[in-house]
């Protein structure tokens, strides 16, 4: 089963600084059809002006998964990290008992991003972040982990939560598989270009809401840049 969510049929807010869609219920924004996928919670198509951002502001029990798509973010917190995550990589912070933190684009150009909040299914423990880099070259014709809360999934940022995020770069008239099983869920978003699933066209961020599939056939029709989260 896959449900087209159109990049036109999102909620959303534009506040000057910052234009944000939202894939699933969020702020003042509220469909009693779209307030989550298993345990997927959040899915933000935020577009942040240069030289702005979210002030200081407090999380707690959420996994909260940042893939930047172009230009870069500049996160700082209370426990005192401080970093830069740039297009095509990610961060993530595990909000745990609870953080404050800022997110900041520092640059001279528009940044966009994904930012996405999984519920976790482990609590009590101590907040964190991080953030390293992912090649587009390394997830070229293939999906790669990016963020997991299973042992075994190499390289990939830890996160609380029975979920992986996963990522592909497509050329057009290639196809990737990914085994997701027929008890999960999974929601795909093209960052660029558009794919095919099971005869459905997907566009650039569209949301494709999937369950029942036991293996996931992705097709590029354009050259595609694709970000996935693999739900309970």
């Amino acid at each position: 089963m896959i449900e087209l969510r159109p990049f036109s049929s999102l909620g959303g807010a534009n506040h000057g600084w910052l234009d944000a869609k939202h894939h699933f219920s969020f702020a003042n924004y509220y469909d009693p059809a779209r307030t989550s996928w298993g345990n997927l919670r959040v899915w933000n198509d935020d577009t942040i002006a240069p030289q702005t951002g979210f002030p200081p502001h407090p999380h707690r029990d959420m996994e909260i998964i940042t893939y930047v798509r172009d230009g870069a973010i500049t996160h700082q917190d209370n426990l005192g990290n401080h970093g830069r995550t740039v297009a095509g990589d990610v961060q993530v912070m595990s909000a745990g008992t609870g953080i404050a933190h800022s997110e900041y684009n520092r640059e001279d150009e528009t940044t966009r991003i994904f930012q996405i909040w999984i519920q976790p299914t482990r609590g009590g423990e101590k907040p964190s972040w991080g953030t390293r880099p992912f090649p587009k070259t390394d997830r070229a014709g293939q999906f790669v982990v990016l963020a997991s809360g299973f042992d075994g999934d190499g390289d990939a940022l830890p996160i609380r939560t029975d979920a992986r995020v996963v990522g592909a770069t497509l050329r057009a008239g290639k196809t990737a598989e990914y085994t997701l099983g027929s008890d999960r869920r999974a929601y795909l978003v093209p960052a660029t270009g558009a794919v095919e699933i099971d005869g459905v066209r997907v566009n650039a961020r569209d949301g494709a809401a999937i369950k029942d599939v036991e293996v996931l056939k992705v097709t590029a029709i354009e050259d595609s840049e694709i970000v996935m989260v693999d739900a309970a």
